[in-house]
């Protein structure tokens, strides 16, 4: 047992009594169907309730081709040039094996998972059993297979079709049912069966496509047991969070596509119920999701609009409810962007994808998008967005439905969510974009994938990250850095007598829940955007001990206020922390200042100065280790240092602490692009400096 008792004891308080059944049952279960275990090297066994003929029929027109953009497809054909010769990355990581990969390899540890131990015996969170299992299970996603078959049905280049049939054999006789590493986590075979179901579909055309697929004994034995396993193994209770609407895609997805088998039309019908089920509890009123973490805001989306178009292919379309609601939640995704296109990096990511027809390296947001406007139609005020493989072939196989009703501009409020975004108007000189997280801790019980961030703040200006949120950087096998990224230390906030504002009780679990709670928002018609909140979650420590904070953005002045008020019955101790994004360097000037400078995205010098609270003693760090801080993750499993300012303090009874940010008006910025001069900065204001 790799997990202590202490883990376990903490897993089972987070869990209602329901829950509990629910998991004695799989238990239970596990038991019984461990003696069903097919080690490798064994014939596979008949598979049960197979029907004749079997034909797939959701297919793509024939002249779809001529529809997709000429670029689009040229960077799609480009991305499996570079797989055949061998380059590809998986989250960041090179596989050299990509030809001929090794599924139980990881590439980050060089350690091997295991492959005939039964699944339910591999203690998947123990790195020293599996190596980086998220290195290990992405791989086995197939998304490289979909780009590889995408470039074939671009292309009929028989190279494509046959390493994608040649791989696919390969996994299908080295993970045979219950052996391995694959078999452990549920959402991992849900998104397998997607991408299944879109290599099928683009291979309608080549030779080899019913050898592969309706007439392999081994492919319909994995098609079973993948959805026989889903629909006896759900995520639920304090668990149903993205894993369980990607388990129920993944389902709906297959028994629509592949309805082969005497329990295609239960699995179906069942699925469905359980996708709207889950995404209507999984997402608010306002379109967001309710995980609270912005990457799996995306991720979930992109889920729900390929669940959309395989049931409505198949002649079962999904209830209007649940279009409504992923349109809102494409108008969330939508009204989040910066200037730049780029999302707020509130909470976890592990950059999952629902499904993968484009290049690899486009922006998932703006392949997101694409697919939205594809689908459900896109409001007015949308970025721009070009569509590419992915959305035209969505639009391909369900054409476009708008929903109506949308928002006529773009949302700045998302209440329910306690996420704000205050910006400067567009048109109006450089962009200022400011998110506030005045919202819950997370989604259920556990809330996986929240951080210990109440009231921090995201700040950039025209694109360019300037206070930033330290992303994630890892899930399993270091710990000290899984608790860092998550931590009240790294984020734009207070933390009080060295503790998070909750104590974390495993890498993907809480304590409690930070309280967080909006108190207002408000614009004026002079450009002045104000929001409040307050949480007590430190209460723990002193009853009452309370935090509120006010954020100011005044948008003539080209200035962000934030005004923090802390109250306590006795002396504490406090850390405020401001971390500054990588490509900003800081000088702190007489202690109280920092004077900010940054190359923009126009490649102009850009500079600022950020007035600290004189009431603390400031020091900055960066890219320390013992203990981490001054760090920032740009994407999972990476991450490079950047300069963090802390002030250190202590107080009794109420403390106010006021940080400025002043950033150049347009005018001054202007005059300085126009001449080539930079803009002064100083400790008092200097031309368009307020």
């Amino acid at each position: 047992m790799s997990r202590s008792l202490d883990w376990y004891a903490r897993r089972l308080s987070r869990m209602s009594p329901a829950e509990v059944g629910w998991r004695v049952g799989d238990r239970l279960r596990q038991v019984r169907w461990a003696e069903r275990q097919v080690h490798p090297g064994e014939a596979f066994p008949p598979v049960p309730g197979l029907l004749s003929p079997r034909v797939f029929v959701t297919t793509l027109p024939t002249d779809a081709r001529a529809r997709v953009p000429r670029e689009a497809a040229r960077l799609v054909v480009a991305a499996a040039d570079r797989l055949l010769s061998g380059d590809w990355d998986v989250l960041g990581t090179p596989r050299r094996d990509i030809v001929d990969p090794d599924w139980f390899f990881d590439p980050v540890t060089r350690r091997r998972a295991p492959d005939a131990a039964l699944a339910f015996r591999i203690d998947h969170r123990d790195e020293l059993v599996t190596g980086n299992v998220k290195s290990v299970w992405e791989l086995s996603r197939h998304h490289h297979l979909t780009v590889l078959a995408a470039a074939w049905w671009l292309t009929s280049d028989a190279r494509y079709a046959e390493l994608v049939a040649a791989q696919l054999r390969s996994w299908w006789t080295g993970n045979p049912f219950l052996s391995g590493i694959h078999w452990t986590s549920g959402i991992e075979l849900g998104v397998r069966l997607t991408s299944w179901v879109w290599v099928r579909r683009l291979l309608d055309d080549w030779p080899g496509v019913s050898d592969l697929f309706e007439d392999n004994p081994q492919a319909l034995a994995q098609l079973h047991w993948h959805q026989e396993h889903l629909a006896a193994f759900r995520s639920r209770g304090s668990s149903a969070n993205n894993h369980a609407i990607a388990e129920s895609v993944g389902r709906l997805a297959a028994a629509c596509a592949f309805p082969w088998f005497a329990e295609s039309e239960g699995w179906r019908q069942d699925a469905s119920r359980e996708l709207e089920r889950e995404l209507a509890a999984n997402t608010f009123p306002s379109g967001v999701n309710q995980e609270l973490a912005t990457d799996y805001h995306r991720f979930v989306t992109e889920l729900g609009l390929v669940a959309v178009l395989e049931a409505e292919a198949a002649g079962h379309p999904l209830g209007e409810e649940t279009r409504i609601l992923l349109a809102r939640s494409l108008d969330a995704a939508a009204a989040m962007l910066d200037v730049a296109g780029r999302p707020p990096r509130q909470g976890d990511g592990d950059e999952g994808r629902a499904l993968v027809l484009d290049d690899p390296h486009a922006d998932p947001w703006l392949v997101l998008l694409a697919c939205g406007a594809a689908t459900l139609g896109a409001c007015d005020w949308w970025p721009p967005v070009s569509p590419g493989v992915m959305s035209t072939l969505l639009a391909e196989v369900v054409p476009t439905r708008a929903v109506v009703d949308r928002p006529s501009v773009i949302p700045q409020a998302f209440a329910d969510a306690g996420i704000h975004i205050l910006r400067t108007p567009k048109g109006e000189g450089p962009e200022i974009w400011c998110r506030c997280d005045g919202g819950p801790h997370g989604f259920l019980s556990i809330a996986a994938h929240g951080h210990a961030d109440a009231l921090s703040v995201e700040v950039r200006h025209d694109g360019v990250e300037l206070l930033v949120d330290p992303g994630t950087y890892c899930y399993h096998g270091q710990p000290e850095w899984r608790s860092y990224f998550r931590s009240t230390r790294a984020h734009n906030t207070v933390e009080v007598d060295g503790e998070d504002q909750v104590h974390e009780a495993g890498p993907f679990m809480w304590t409690g829940h930070a309280d967080a709670v909006v108190d207002g928002y408000d614009a004026d018609p002079a450009g002045r955007q104000k929001w409040t909140a307050h949480h007590t979650s430190y209460s723990r420590l002193d009853a009452a001990l309370r935090h509120a904070r006010e954020v100011v953005l005044d948008s003539t002045g080209a200035r962000i206020t934030v005004t923090d008020t802390l109250t306590s019955s006795r002396v504490h101790r406090l850390r405020m922390f401001w971390h500054l994004g990588p490509e900003v360097t800081a000088e702190l000037v007489g202690g109280v200042v920092a004077d900010l400078r940054w190359a923009g995205r126009d490649g102009q010098l850009g500079q600022g100065h950020l007035e600290l609270p004189i009431a603390l003693t400031w020091s900055a760090h960066r890219g320390e280790t013992r203990p981490p801080l001054g760090w920032y993750s740009s994407r999972f499993g990476a991450r490079v240092p950047t300069t963090t300012l802390v002030g250190v303090g202590e107080w009794s009874g109420i403390l106010d602490l006021r940080t400025a940010l002043r950033l150049p008006c347009s005018t001054t910025a202007a005059t300085a692009a126009a001449t080539g001069r930079s803009v002064a900065v100083g400790h008092k204001p200097v031309g368009g400096m307020p």
